[in-house]
């Protein structure tokens, strides 16, 4: 059977770590990125083969656009050397950080840097990434629940998400003709160390976002990996221009 590669972005830790590792039980190879976190990516890494499966680190820093070229001929050469080939099948656009800004408070710097993180790093990996890609493969963008409900200090996180929905749809109709498949995951509340473990270190806040969610309790990472992988797989392959809401149907 022929092997898969995927590449996923922030993949060192978090929903990033757990997509990678549940792809790789999926029985397909990955490539992850880090910003900062080399050693926890080298970890998610050494987990990935120890289910039999080949990976590969490379450093990126997806609020620097200007850095995207030598990020790809990395992505190249790590190709050749691990894969010896040109080409991998899924891209998932996971990297970001949180801000829990109100409007009056956010700056142009703070806007800009979030809309570089958010939506111009995510639409440059998707053009440049799409002519590296083998046909019949996949991309999967990371939105949020706060698309559709509201979580005060979101605007501009949850307005660049929205905009990431869309391009979605637009990648869905243009590269359909290669049988690329493109689907939006929008997780609710997680309990990880995104937006400095908010969720996670405020039992209060955790208790009222279980009880705005229909299954009683706030999402883990491994509600979300499963999903993104089951998207890279044949089992999948009739669902396209999707946004799947991953919250455990949180403010129904």
């Amino acid at each position: 059977m022929e092997t898969k590669i995927a590449l996923v972005t922030g993949g060192s830790r978090g929903l990033g770590k757990d997509m990678a590792i549940s792809l790789a039980k999926k029985g397909i190879d990955v490539i992850l990125t880090y910003n900062t976190k080399k050693a926890e990516a080298e970890n998610t890494a050494a987990e990935i083969t120890s289910l039999k499966r080949k990976a590969a680190v490379l450093q990126l820093d997806v609020s620097d656009i200007k850095s995207f070229g030598n990020f790809f001929t990395g992505l190249s050469e790590a190709l050749r050397t691990n894969w010896e080939t040109d080409k991998f099948d899924f891209l998932i656009n996971n990297a970001g950080i949180g801000a829990t800004i109100p409007i009056p408070q956010v700056t142009e710097e703070v806007f800009d840097n979030l809309v570089n993180i958010h939506f111009k790093s995510v639409y440059f990996l998707t053009q440049r990434s799409v002519s590296m890609m083998n046909d019949n493969g996949g991309i999967i963008y990371i939105s949020s629940g706060t698309t559709r409900f509201c979580v005060n200090g979101y605007s501009v996180y949850s307005s660049l998400k929205g905009a990431v929905e869309i391009l979605s749809k637009y990648a869905a109709q243009e590269f359909g003709a290669r049988g690329i498949r493109s689907n939006v995951v929008a997780p609710g509340a997680i309990e990880t160390d995104f937006n400095n473990a908010n969720i996670r270190n405020n039992p209060q806040l955790k208790n009222i976002l279980s009880s705005r969610t229909a299954l009683g309790r706030v999402g883990r990472a491994d509600d979300i990996g499963s999903v993104v992988a089951f998207l890279c797989t044949d089992d999948a392959k009739w669902i396209n221009a999707q946004r799947i809401e991953v919250s455990g149907g949180m403010a129904l």
